[in-house]
């Protein structure tokens, strides 16, 4: 992952490497929307929501093919996904994450799948320690965020991104 501040802006960016051995459902990639409460920074109070669901493409996911820029098989996103003429208006393309879980144990384990859901806790700990020194504490206020993660053909998480005040 590279942290770039870009000097001419007040802006700051971060580009992380692809992941291009997704765990698959059906040969379709998916990421994973979770959420979590912060309710205080010092000391850290997280309160995570226990369920979530799996976002999934509509088209096949290949990472050899000969469209690499084909957004319905490589982006997770709603907002893309709901363009396509596949796109299912009546589950809109999500799973609960409990049906995610239980693919993940039929196919890898309950040992395997129980490490990658301690791990995506420890994404959520380790992001929010991370900040927590830049952070404003108001012992009034609090803060949602919505998790973006992917997990890979080896049942390893990776945090795409963390959306503040997730909807």
């Amino acid at each position: 992952m590279l942290f770039k501040q870009d000097p001419l802006s007040k802006e700051n960016w971060i580009v992380s490497r692809y992941v291009d051995s997704p765990m698959l459902v059906g040969g379709k990639k998916f990421d994973l929307r979770l959420y979590c409460l912060v309710t205080n920074y010092k000391p850290l109070k997280i309160w995570k929501h226990e369920s979530g669901f799996a976002r999934f493409c509509t088209e096949t996911y290949d990472k050899d093919c000969d469209d690499p820029e084909n957004m319905m098989a490589h982006l997770t996103n709603v907002a893309i996904q709901k363009t396509s003429d596949k796109y299912n208006d009546s589950h809109g393309g999500k799973w609960d994450l409990e049906n995610v879980k239980t693919f993940m144990e039929i196919n890898f384990g309950r040992k395997k799948t129980k490490k990658c859901m301690e791990e995506i806790n420890n994404i959520f700990v380790n992001s929010l320690k991370a900040v927590q020194s830049v952070m404003h504490n108001d012992k009034h206020c609090f803060e949602m965020y919505g998790y973006d993660v992917m997990i890979d053909s080896n049942c390893k998480p990776w945090l795409i991104e963390v959306n503040a005040s997730a909807s």
